[in-house]
């Protein structure tokens, strides 16, 4: 069979798109926007080592921004976002499976949708895979359906926070709670300002730990095998990462002016992150949404940002 010839063009415009969201100019929504046209129209031929600097990119980012926060503030955005996130979690598993059960999709792509918005989107779809041993398939409807909606949340979210009157510490938590990945959460939260960030990033990262009772849980119930409950939960390591470096500079007050300009790049660098996370949106991947998960996954996600909006504006939050 004879290889396809990928254009020049596609060859360039990766690499070259790539660089220019390293500008100041560039933002978080032009950057994935970009990375998602590029793909989609001329095809991007680098598809394997944009996934792989993607997941290293994020993790880089996630950890220098850590520079920037102050140990105190991760403290407490922790532990007043845990009791809000153990019970958005159980109640977003449970509308998920009720809302999978009634459209009739597919089991494990209706967990992993499930998982995907209660948790952190793409990673924990991929610590959830193994243990249940979902097929190929049902992955790939899951990660795109996720993919969509988290790319519609980066855009929206900024918007809706500023018509609702949201402060920055009312939309971090929002933020935290609703958008699906971290990336997208810590770049909606960037653009509405510093204490967004701060609230947001930590929060999700909070979140994000419970990837594993969750894949322990359905390894257990769901598993086809007691194979399927050794399999290798993927963690997202940069957690320890992200606190140890903002107990660092704030232990340390000379490391302050260091840890600023380590943050501001780590922004930057987030920004080029989202621009590799949009260009492996492939064209097979969206031909593989049918209409019954992406329904499902917008009702999902639909009813977790509106409930978890009216409590924070409501002050059950805060």
């Amino acid at each position: 069979m004879k290889k396809e010839k990928i254009p020049i063009l596609s060859l360039i415009l990766v690499p070259v798109a790539g660089l220019a969201c390293l500008l100041p100019q560039v933002s978080a929504t032009t950057a994935l926007l970009s990375g998602i046209a590029i793909s989609l129209i001329f095809t991007n031929p680098y598809l394997g080592q944009t996934r792989k600097l993607a997941h290293q990119f994020l993790a880089l980012s996630i950890i220098g921004l850590g520079a920037g926060t102050n140990i105190s503030i991760v403290a407490q955005a922790g532990l007043r976002g845990l009791g809000y996130t153990a019970v958005s979690i159980a109640a977003t598993l449970a509308l998920g499976w009720f809302l999978g059960h009634r459209l009739g999709v597919r089991r494990d792509a209706s967990l992993l949708i499930s998982v995907g918005t209660a948790i952190c989107g793409g990673s924990a779809i991929a610590a959830v895979a193994p243990v249940v041993q979902a097929e190929h398939h049902d992955v790939s409807v899951a990660l795109a359906t996720i993919f969509l909606l988290n790319a519609a949340a980066l855009i929206l979210f900024p918007w809706i926070g500023h018509f609702v009157g949201l402060s920055q510490t009312q939309f971090g938590f929002w933020s935290a709670l609703a958008i699906h990945d971290t990336s997208s959460v810590v770049a909606a939260a960037m653009r509405y300002g510093p204490k967004a960030l701060e609230i947001g990033t930590t929060v999700k990262l909070t979140r994000a730990l419970w990837i594993i009772p969750v894949a322990l849980a359905a390894g257990f119930f769901f598993g086809e095998n007691e194979s399927a409950g050794g399999s290798r939960l993927k963690i997202p390591w940069f957690l320890a990462g992200f606190v140890a470096v903002a107990l660092a500079v704030s232990i340390f007050p000379a490391l302050k002016p260091a840890g600023l300009e380590i943050s501001s790049a780590s922004q930057r660098l987030l920004v080029v992150t989202l621009f590799l996370i949009g260009s492996n949106m492939t064209r097979e991947a969206l031909k593989e949404v049918g209409i019954r998960p992406m329904i499902q996954g917008l009702l999902l996600w639909g009813s977790v940002a509106s409930i978890s909006l009216a409590a924070i504006t409501a002050g059950f939050i805060h």
